[in-house]
C-alpha cells in the first residue's frame, strides 16, 4: 500500500494518519473474539488498571473494580492473529515510506491490546508515548487499530495535531510528563484536541511525540483496540534501557 503525497504531508504536518477501513471485517473479528476470550480469563500477562495508578483508578487489585484489565500485553507473542496484522505487509510499506528506511516492531511498548471498561476504566491525560521511551531520536510511529466504534462518548483517542513539532518546556509537564491543566498555555494547547472518531478496521498512525489522551468509557460496552509500536533502521533502543529489554522483529519494507 503506497501512501499518497497528501497522506505523507498529513502525517508529517499534524502527527496523525487516519486510514479508513484498512483492516478487513473479518480479520477485526478474529481480533476481536480472541481479545474477548483472553479478557474473560483475564489470560496473562495482563495489566490491572489499578497498577497503572492513574486518577480515578481503583485503590488496590483488592479494591472494588481493582481486576480490571487496561491491556492485554504482549499481543505479537499472544495469538496469531494479532502478529499477522502486527507484521502486515501493506502497513509495513506505509511505515517504510513515512520513515524512509526499513522498518522494526519494538516488542518492548505497546505490544498490546487496550481495553476501555465501562465505570473503572480511567481516563488518560494528555501525554506523549516517547516520554518513556529511550531511542537514539525520538522518531517513532504508534499504529492503532479500531475493533469497533470508538468516540467521545466511549473514550475514543483525542490528538494536539502538529503538537510533535512543539518545544514543550519542562515546567509545562508534571512527574509523569503529562501536560499539566494548571498551566495557562497548557489549557490553550488543550483546547487544540480533537476527537478522532473510528469504525471497525480504521487505523491510526501518530508519532511518539504527538500529545493524545483519551476520556473515560460512558457506554455499557467494552471498547478493544490493538496498538503497536515501530521505528527506523536507523533509530535502536538505547543499551541498557527498557526500550531495549523486549527484543524486536525486523520487518523490512
Amino acid at each position: 500500500m503506497a501512501l499518497s503525497a497528501t497522506q505523507v504531508e498529513t502525517f508529517r504536518t499534524d502527527g496523525i494518519l487516519v486510514i479508513r477501513g484498512m483492516v478487513p471485517q473479518n480479520s477485526c473479528e478474529e481480533m476481536l473474539q480472541v481479545a474477548r476470550e483472553h479478557l474473560a480469563r483475564a489470560e496473562a500477562p495482563v495489566e490491572y488498571e489499578a497498577q497503572v495508578g492513574y486518577e480515578g483508578a481503583p485503590s488496590s487489585l483488592e479494591a472494588p473494580g481493582g481486576r480490571t484489565v487496561r491491556r492485554l500485553l504482549q499481543a505479537y507473542g499472544r495469538h496469531a492473529c494479532f502478529k499477522s496484522w502486527a507484521s502486515d505487509e501493506r502497513l509495513v510499506a506505509a511505515l517504510a515510506q513515512l520513515f524512509g528506511e526499513d522498518v522494526y516492531l519494538t516488542l518492548a511498548h505497546h505490544n498490546c491490546v487496550m481495553t476501555k471498561h465501562p465505570a473503572y476504566g480511567t481516563a488518560t491525560g494528555w501525554h506523549r508515548d516517547i516520554r518513556y521511551w529511550s531511542f537514539a531520536k525520538p522518531d517513532l510511529i504508534s499504529v492503532w487499530l479500531a475493533l469497533g466504534p470508538e468516540t467521545e462518548t466511549n473514550g475514543g483517542l483525542r490528538f494536539i495535531p502538529g503538537s510533535h513539532r512543539m518545544d514543550i518546556g519542562r515546567a509545562q509537564l508534571d512527574e509523569l510528563d503529562f501536560l499539566r491543566p494548571d498551566v495557562p498555555e497548557n489549557q490553550a494547547l488543550m483546547a487544540q484536541g480533537k476527537t478522532i472518531e473510528l469504525q471497525q478496521g480504521d487505523v491510526v498512525l501518530f508519532h511518539s511525540g504527538t500529545f493524545h489522551a483519551a476520556n473515560r468509557n460512558a457506554t455499557t460496552d467494552t471498547k478493544f483496540s490493538v496498538v503497536f509500536a515501530y521505528r527506523g533502521a536507523s533509530n535502536p533502543p538505547l543499551a541498557g534501557t527498557r526500550s531495549a529489554a523486549s527484543g524486536e522483529v525486523a520487518l523490512g519494507q
